[in-house]
Formats: C-alpha cells, structure tokens, sequence
C-alpha cells in the first residue's frame, strides 16, 4: 500500500508539472489554432534563469526563502518576455498563412532556443539547487512525499484557481473566450485581437516557467534539453484531455502522470515514454477529441 501511494504521488508530481505546460498549449490553440512547439523551451529557460539568478543571489548571501522567491518571479518575467517576442516575431508575421508554414516556424523556434541554449551554458547536466526547504511536519512521511511535491501540488492547484478566475471573471479573460470563439466577430465588437494573443502567449509562457523551476528544484539538475523532453509530454497530455479545452489539459497530465508513474513502476521504467505514447494512441482511436474535448462537424 505504501509502495501504491509513493507512485500515486509520484505520478502527481509529475502530472501538475504537466498540466503548468500544457495550459500554455492548450491556450494558444484555443485561441489561434495553433501549435507552439517552442512552448517547452519556454519552460526550460525559465528553469536557467532561476538557476542563474539564484546563483548569483547565494554568492551575495541571501537567505534561502528570499532566493526561491526572486529566482522563481524574475524566471516567469524573463520567460513571460520570451514567450511575447517568440509570437511577435514567428508567429504574427504567419498568422494569415497557411497552417503549415507556422508550424514549420513553430519547429525552427524550438530548435533556435534549444541550441542557443547549448552555446551560451553547455550540453551536460548542471545540478540545481534545492531551492525549496525542507519541512518539519512532513518529516515522518519524507519516505512517501517529500516537501518539494507538496509545493509543486500546491503551487499547481493554486496558477489552476487563478487561471480560471482570470479567464472567467477578467475583461482580458472574456476577450480570450470571445477571440477563441470566432476571432473575425471579436474584431467586429472591438477586441483587440493582437492584444489578446499576446497575452494568452505570456500567460502561457509564465505558467510554465513555474513549472520548470518547480521541477528543477525537485530532480537537482538541468540541462539545456529538458524542455523537448517535457515538452512533448506536456503537448500529448494537452490532446489526451481535449486540445483547446484548460480542465482537459489538467485532467490529460494528471492522468499522463499516473499512467507513467503506475506503468515505470510496475512494469518496466525502460518504456516510460512508450507507455505514454500508447496511451495517447489508444484514447485517440476510442475518443478523436480527447476526453473532454468536443467533437466539431462541418458544415459543406
């Protein structure tokens, strides 16, 4: 039983981490159609820039609250930035080409950031701080949880409630859902589209920033490919729980996380990834939508 609930919190762990990426895709498909495959790289700078600010923070002698706090907002900042100029400048220019020419910039975006990552660090591992202290009360239980999964659930649970307010209550939020909706008549009634793009980009962008210095700060290392990696998991966990739809991006990673943690765990950890990719494969022949996504007919 203890074993179950170490893989079950595990596979937690690993689906919140999930679901901070893959609100970002499901966001900007949502909104444009469209999929950021650069989106994961997001996620992986925003790790590097905590890295690097906490780095320079620890020389100063800064304690280690202050630390995690600074490191963890000039990361979502400096990604929220990246991710407003990676739309403006691949993306903007193609919004009325055809599908697959963004998508192609798409591929060469994730490509340029990868490898101008691998120049300016390097390709091997660097250890990460432990940013995160250690708790107390969690000490009898430190075998099964530890106090850096309590703060990813947390911190997950808590960017999930203030999504929704902001996409459910908020002037910007409506625009989204109007812009999502049918852009041409959003324009119609006054929406700035360009606005509501770029903004659905840097919420996106800071979203997983969180997650990546969440998840750094977890596993103790980092290298410039981890955001390929998460990157496409985070993409088939978005699909699985209905592309376009935020509660099916949180429910595909939860569910992409226990599928991968019970399978490593009691199978074989050697085809993490391949369980992952059959699982896709088998709700998308009994379910083409996803779990919660809807499915679209066409008029002709």
């Amino acid at each position: 039983m203890e074993y179950f609930l170490e893989l079950f919190l595990g596979g937690l762990t690993r689906g919140s981490i999930y679901a901070l990426i893959a609100l970002g895709y499901t966001m900007v498909y949502g909104i444009i159609q469209l999929i950021n495959f650069a989106h994961g790289e997001i996620y992986m700078i925003g790790a590097f820039t905590a890295l690097i600010v906490s780095g320079v923070l620890s020389m100063m002698g800064w304690p280690t609250l202050a630390i995690l706090v600074i490191a963890a907002f000039v990361a979502v900042v400096y990604s929220a930035a990246y991710g407003y100029t990676v739309e403006k400048i691949a993306y903007k220019p193609l919004r009325q080409a055809p599908r697959l020419s963004a998508l192609i910039s798409a591929i060469g975006m994730s490509l340029f950031l990868q490898n101008y990552v691998l120049l300016a660090q390097t390709s091997d591992f660097l250890p990460y701080p432990g940013l995160i202290p250690d708790f107390q009360w969690l000490k009898p239980w430190e075998h099964v949880v530890r106090s850096t999964e309590v703060v990813i659930y947390l911190t997950t649970t808590t960017v999930m409630v203030l999504l929704t307010i902001l996409i459910k209550f908020t002037k910007i939020g409506k625009a989204m859902r109007a812009t999502a909706q049918d852009r041409a008549m959003a324009m119609l009634v006054g929406v700035d589209v360009n606005r509501v793009i770029s903004m659905t980009f840097i919420v996106g962008s800071a979203t997983a920033a969180i997650g990546g210095v969440l998840i750094a700060s977890h596993i103790g290392q980092i290298n410039f490919y981890i955001g390929f990696i998460a990157g496409i998991k985070a993409f088939v966990a978005a699909v699985l729980g209905g592309i376009g739809s935020i509660p099916g991006a949180v429910l595909g990673s939860l569910v992409l996380g226990w599928t991968e943690s019970f399978f490593t765990g009691y199978i074989s950890s050697d085809y993490e990834d391949v369980f992952a990719f059959i699982f896709l494969v088998l709700i998308l022949i009994f379910r083409p939508a996803g779990i919660l996504g809807r499915s679209e007919s066409q008029k002709v």
